[in-house]
C-alpha cells in the first residue's frame, strides 16, 4: 500500500493568490482547491517553497491531532505563507509542541475557565452597556465597527489581561497594525517591538503582586520558575492580539443577520436557539483570509492517498473543514437547525484556541444586547456600500454603518 502511495504523481503547486474579498463569500480558489482533492499543494505570496495543504474535515482533524505534524519546527524555516512577516518568540503556544505546550498553557489557563468567564460576565456587560448607551444617545445613524465592534473586545479583552485603562488604546494600534498585511514586514516590525517592549515592562512590574489578569499570572510564573520571561512576552502577545477576531467575527455575523431577515427574525425570537444559531454562524463565516500556521513533518505520514515526508510544510484549512459536504450536507447554506455541528472554527486539538471561552463570552452578548437594545436596527446603506477589510488576514467589514 505504501509503495502505491508513494508512486502517485505529486499534485501541481498552485499559487495562491490570496484576493481582497468581499462580504462573506467564501475563497473561490480554495473551493476550487477542495474540488481538486483532500490533499494539494500550494504556495503563497511570501516565504520559501510549497506546502501541503488539508482541507477535508477528517484529515484536519488528523494533522492537529498528530504529534508527528510539529509547529515548533516551522520557527527555523521559512515557510511559504501569507504574512510577510515571521518572528515566532520563545513562548508563543501557536509555535509549541508537548510538552512545552501545556507547560506554557498551564500558566495563563486560570484567567480563562469556564468560572472566571462567569465572574467576568457583568464586567463585560456593563461595558458593553455603556457603549451602546452612547450609540442611542448620540442617535443614528452609527458606525458599529467603530462605537461598539472594536472597542468592546478591545476593552474585555484588556480586562483579562490587566491592561491599565490609560495604556489601551496604543496597545489596540499595535495589536491593529500587527495583524493588517497593507504595512508590510517594517510597520508590523515596529508595531511588535511596540507590544512586546510594554508587555516586557508590564510583567516585570507586576511580579509578586497579587490578581488574577493575565500579565499579573505571569509575572507569578516567572518568579516560580515555570516559565521565563522571554517565553511569558511571547505566550502574551497572541492573546494580547486575539481581541481582534472576535470584532471581526462577529461584523460578519451581524452582516448576515442584517442582510437575511428570517435569521435576524429567528435570532430575536428563539433564544433557546440562539446559541446553536451563533454555531452555525462560527462555521459558516470564512473568518480569514487564506490559512494560519503551518506545520512540519517530523517523519513521512500517509494522508489521504499520499506521503507527507519528512521535512516538508502541512497547512490545514479550518475553513474547508467548516464547508466539507460529508459532514455538513448543504455546507454553503446556513442551516439554523443544523444538529450535529462539529464546527472547527476555533481549530482543534492540542492548539485549540485558548480564549476560546472568553470569545464565545463576547459573541453572545453582542449579539443578544444589541439586537436587544436595538430593535429595528438595520443596515444604513445598500448591502453592497458596506466596506470590507482589505490587505488584513482576519476577515471582516472595516466600517458596519447601522440606522433603527
Amino acid at each position: 500500500m505504501t509503495e502505491e502511495i508513494t508512486a502517485q504523481a505529486l499534485p501541481a503547486v498552485r499559487d495562491w493568490p490570496t484576493p481582497d474579498l468581499e462580504g462573506t463569500a467564501f475563497d473561490p480558489f480554495l473551493a476550487e482547491l477542495m474540488r481538486e482533492g483532500p490533499l494539494t499543494r500550494v504556495r503563497l505570496p511570501f516565504g520559501e517553497g510549497w506546502a501541503w495543504l488539508a482541507t477535508r474535515h477528517d484529515d484536519v482533524r488528523a494533522v492537529t491531532n498528530d504529534p508527528r505534524f510539529s509547529r515548533a519546527e516551522v520557527t527555523k524555516c521559512q515557510v511559504t505563507r501569507m504574512a510577510p512577516h515571521f518572528g515566532p518568540r520563545p513562548g508563543s503556544l501557536a509555535f509549541a509542541d508537548q510538552p512545552d505546550h501545556n507547560r506554557l498553557r498551564r500558566a495563563v489557563a486560570g484567567a480563562f475557565t469556564v468560572g472566571g468567564m462567569k465572574r467576568l460576565r457583568p464586567t463585560a456587560q456593563a461595558i458593553l452597556d455603556d457603549l451602546i448607551d452612547g450609540v442611542v444617545r448620540d442617535g443614528p445613524p452609527a458606525d458599529l465597527v467603530a462605537r461598539v465592534l472594536e472597542p468592546f473586545p478591545l476593552a474585555v479583552v484588556s480586562e483579562v489581561m490587566g491592561v491599565p485603562e490609560a495604556e489601551r488604546a496604543r496597545v489596540h494600534a499595535w495589536t491593529r497594525e500587527i495583524i493588517s498585511t497593507s504595512g508590510g514586514a517594517e510597520g508590523a516590525e515596529r508595531a511588535k517591538q511596540g507590544l512586546y517592549g510594554w508587555i516586557a515592562e508590564t510583567v516585570r512590574a507586576r511580579a509578586g503582586e497579587p490578581g488574577e489578569d493575565v500579565y499579573t499570572l505571569l509575572g507569578a510564573a516567572i518568579a516560580r520558575g515555570d516559565v521565563r520571561e522571554e517565553e511569558a512576552i511571547g505566550l502574551a502577545g497572541p492573546l494580547q492580539i486575539g481581541g481582534e477576531a472576535v470584532t471581526h467575527n462577529v461584523g460578519q455575523m451581524l452582516y448576515l443577520l442584517l442582510t437575511r431577515p428570517e435569521l435576524l427574525v429567528r435570532m430575536r425570537e428563539r433564544p433557546d436557539a440562539r446559541g446553536p444559531l451563533i454555531d452555525e454562524l462560527l462555521r459558516y463565516i470564512p473568518h480569514r483570509s487564506s490559512v494560519g500556521l503551518a506545520r512540519i513533518a517530523l517523519e513521512d505520514v500517509e494522508l489521504a492517498g499520499h506521503v507527507i515526508r519528512a521535512g516538508e510544510p502541512v497547512y490545514v484549512s479550518y475553513l474547508a473543514a467548516n464547508r466539507d459536504p460529508d459532514v455538513f450536507p448543504a455546507p454553503d447554506v446556513v442551516d439554523v437547525g443544523r444538529d450535529p455541528n462539529p464546527h472547527l472554527a476555533f481549530g482543534n486539538g492540542v492548539h485549540y484556541c485558548t480564549g476560546a471561552v472568553l470569545a464565545r463570552l463576547q459573541i453572545d452578548l453582542l449579539l443578544e444586547t444589541l439586537l436587544r437594545r436595538l430593535p429595528e436596527l438595520r443596515l444604513a446603506v445598500p448591502a453592497d456600500q458596506v466596506e470590507w477589510r482589505k490587505k488584513t488576514m482576519i476577515r471582516g467589514p472595516r466600517t458596519l454603518p447601522v440606522t433603527w
